[in-house]
């Protein structure tokens, strides 16, 4: 028993990691009136305090990704746990608005460089598929009940102390992170070894401007509105930004494999990794996910705010049996994924997904609560789900020197379908002739994303058992 338990300390030290990252994109939420007060803070710095993190951790993923395969993921995981840890402390001595919301950038600069890291060492520690697949399932489970809890333990916290009590919090947990991660992950060398050949500042550059000007006018849009001239300029720049980025990830990879030395510019971001049809699918799986679900998150807590008069801690406790799921979902994703493999309950994630969503078409100011608990549990259950198996997924996918651009390239289409997913349907509910309405809409175009996306994963289901079919019968050579 010692020995099981000190073999699961390097997942306790990942789960850990994300769990700081997850918490802190919720848990803020309900302290914003108490900083709003204390601080004299403006809607537009308020709003900037929850969103200005959200949006410098989607744009800095790339580059925490690729830093983490060059300089190797343990030593950038600790930097990204320490920059996290200091950002934290920085917020709960802020006296301005102005203070608060940069050390909030900085937690989200931290959060960048933690989560690839953290997904890059899950697999070194987890070499056999299906002990990865459980060890995956209880990282991102953890990281559930952090999202989920994050309201409650928010208004708790703000309650019984103050709303800097919700940074405090971050320090023991940091600490003790960092303490099992130094203990208990090895140190290792770059993925990418001695020939990594030179970094690709032109492309970082562009990647960070273009992921996180798309990320704030999509930010912006849900308040200011999708015309706004501050949202159209910061939506240009970043698709032209990006679009620059793929220029030049495009010929570096060219010269590359036209037979230059390995000395020469490695890009950030190989495009022949979009080659790779499971991972390409399964991102596209994660923009659907997380554009459905948060959207429908973002409408369903307002709607039990503002529709139903519920509180902050109310609405956190009513919203638990959709954002709690993780709990129920790991114990079984483990044990299914280990023997189906990811696409199964991916796709049967997906189809409950949709299914919870059309629930809320019997919603009403009035509507009995119970009669919500299908929608709540199916839509939480269908997300946490194929969340947890699209993550197994896109690290079987990935080439073992790019875990960690990978698995950012994963969390930027998570990050971003959620910033479009709240910036849409929060534009659905103000249009559509009254709230009600426009989250039934709201609802229905959910449905229609992770139904999109269960056929995706469907594909990719079944490609997976004509591959299998096809070498069984010795028409091509069985693959690993």
């Amino acid at each position: 028993m010692r020995a099981s338990f000190r073999t699961s300390l390097p997942l306790v030290s990942l789960s850990l990691g994300y769990f700081l990252v997850m918490l802190d994109v919720t848990v803020v939420t309900v302290a914003v009136p108490d900083i709003g007060a204390s601080l004299h803070a403006g809607p537009a710095a308020l709003q900037w305090c929850v969103d200005g993190y959200s949006t410098v951790f989607a744009g800095l993923l790339l580059l925490g990704g690729g830093l983490g395969d060059r300089f190797g993921h343990r030593r950038v995981f600790l930097w990204g746990l320490g920059v996290f840890t200091a950002a934290s402390v920085a917020c709960g001595l802020a006296t301005t608005a102005g203070a608060l919301v940069a050390g909030r950038l900085a937690q989200g600069a931290g959060a960048a460089f933690l989560v690839p890291a953290s997904l890059a060492l899950l697999r070194a520690a987890h070499p056999d598929r299906a002990a990865r697949a459980r060890a995956v399932t209880v990282w991102g489970a953890v990281a559930s009940i952090a999202f989920g809890a994050g309201p409650v333990v928010g208004g708790l916290l703000v309650a019984g102390l103050d709303w800097r009590a919700v940074f405090w919090l971050n320090l023991p947990v940091g600490g003790l992170t960092i303490f099992l991660t130094m203990r208990h992950i090895p140190a290792s060398q770059s993925p990418q070894g001695p020939e990594a050949g030179r970094m690709d500042p032109l492309g970082q550059v562009l990647g960070v401007v273009g992921l996180v000007a798309l990320a704030g006018a999509l930010n912006e849009a849900g308040t200011a509105g999708w015309t706004a001239p501050p949202v159209l300029a910061a939506a240009v720049t970043g698709v032209v930004a990006l679009a620059a980025f793929a220029v030049v990830e495009h010929r570096l990879e060219h010269r590359l494999e036209n037979g230059k030395t390995t000395s020469a510019r490695r890009p950030l971001l190989p495009p022949s990794l979009f080659r790779r049809k499971a991972f390409s699918a399964t991102a596209a799986i994660g923009f659907l996910i997380s554009f459905g679900y948060y959207g429908m998150l973002f409408l369903s807590t307002l709607y039990f705010r503002q529709e139903r008069g519920y509180d902050a801690l109310e609405t956190g406790l009513a919203l638990l049996p959709s954002v709690c799921m993780g709990l129920i979902a790991a114990p079984l994703l483990g044990r299914v994924t280990a023997r189906t493999g990811p696409y199964v309950p991916m796709a049967a994630g997906l189809f409950l997904g949709a299914a919870g969503f059309l629930g809320w078409l019997v919603v009403s100011p009035g509507v009995p609560y119970p009669a919500l608990l299908f929608a709540l549990a199916a839509t939480g259950l269908g997300q946490t789900t194929t969340a947890l198996a699209a993550t197994a997924a896109v690290i079987d996918a990935a080439p073992a020197d790019g875990t960690g651009v990978a698995s950012a390239v994963f969390n930027v289409a998570r990050q971003v379908g959620s910033a479009a997913g709240v910036a849409l349907f929060g534009t659905v509910a103000t249009a559509a002739g009254g709230f009600t309405a426009g989250l039934r809409l709201s609802a229905v175009l959910a449905a229609a994303a992770f139904l999109t996306g269960g056929v995706l994963a469907a594909a990719l289901l079944l490609g997976v058992r004509r591959r299998r079919d096809a070498a069984a019968t010795g028409l091509v050579p069985r693959v690993g």
